[in-house]
């Protein structure tokens, strides 16, 4: 088995390789079961932390599986909160092939899941991005977004404004022309592409903010009590997608708006296997807001493991 360490790994997702294994494993499909969840306590009965195993695999060629451990109490001990590795194998023989850093699989296949779908749904001319949010995930925005998109110009805006400055000078340094937006809803009202990565339990983004043909990427909410985006947002005649249906059952961006009646789940209009499928068309010419809410799948983590193994020499098994 080859360890694969996450300068490696980083290396061989770029999103203009990432972006594509992606659809194709989309538009093939693979099989994946529901992820397995763990409290861990602790000594006195607390609870430690968790532990989520998600697994996934494409009959004859690939099996993956990855464990995430989550301890929040980590940051008193000035440790990160999340740790996750990736372990692939042969699905013919049960081989393992490879152990790959799982937060860089997770980080960078989250970013790729939003530039996938913006290939279909945002606006062709799309040059304007605002990133809300400044961590691991949204600082990836911008380069996953240039793979699909002409941009030309990137702000971010967070609640740390020093968070936000030192993220703004990390994209200059890789020639990205950005700045820190200081008005939250004029700096909505100008891009094309509002993209949002947060941990945000109340709306930060409001509808009557956004542009009339704006696409807007909510990323951060995947429990019931997580929201980044207000009723509006999905009103106007907005066309609403999801990365895969468990988005409906997970995430409060959604729960808390189909309970209130602003939608119902008949009216999503596809998700990312209907896009990559063609089953569903994306933004047609003229067309006005697109919504896309992501929860994230093993799916997208197998695609990246295989690229990379592939990427870095390992024998293909398909």
């Amino acid at each position: 088995m080859r360890f694969i360490d996450a300068a490696a790994t980083r290396e061989a997702l770029s999103f203009e390789r990432l972006v594509p294994a992606l659809a194709a494993m989309f538009a093939n499909g693979c099989e994946v079961p529901s992820r397995h969840v763990h409290a861990l306590p602790g000594p006195q009965g607390e609870s430690a932390g968790t532990v989520l195993i998600m697994p996934a695999w494409q009959t004859g060629a690939y099996l993956g599986i990855k464990t995430v451990a989550i301890f929040p109490g980590n940051a008193a001990r000035g440790l990160p909160g999340l740790h996750s590795t990736y372990v692939l194998y042969d699905a013919q023989t049960g081989v393992p092939l490879a152990q790959i850093d799982g937060d860089e699989i997770t980080s960078r296949r989250t970013a790729a899941a939003s530039a996938l779908a913006a290939s279909y749904l945002a606006p062709p001319d799309a040059r304007h991005l605002l990133v809300i949010g400044a961590g691991r995930v949204a600082e990836l925005l911008p380069a996953a977004y240039r793979a699909v998109r002409p941009l030309e110009a990137v702000r971010v805006w967070a609640r740390n404004a020093a968070q936000a400055t030192a993220l703004v000078a990390r994209w200059r340094a890789q020639g990205i022309d950005a700045e820190v937006a200081d008005d939250l809803p004029a700096a909505v009202a100008q891009a094309d592409i509002v993209s949002c990565a947060t941990l945000a339990t109340a709306p930060v983004v409001q509808g009557a903010w956004l542009a009339p043909h704006a696409h807007l990427d909510l990323i951060g909410s995947f429990t019931p009590a997580m929201r980044e985006a207000d009723d509006a947002c999905f009103g106007d005649g907005a066309q609403l997608y999801v990365d895969t249906p468990e988005a409906l059952q997970k995430s409060g961006e959604l729960l808390g708006p189909m309970a209130r009646g602003v939608f119902a789940a008949a009216d999503v209009a596809g998700t990312l296997a209907d896009l990559t499928r063609g089953t569903v068309p994306g933004r047609g010419d003229g067309a006005g807001r697109t919504v896309f809410k992501s929860v994230g799948t093993a799916l997208e983590d197998l695609a990246a493991a295989v690229l990379v193994f592939e990427q870095t020499g390992g024998r293909s098994v398909r």
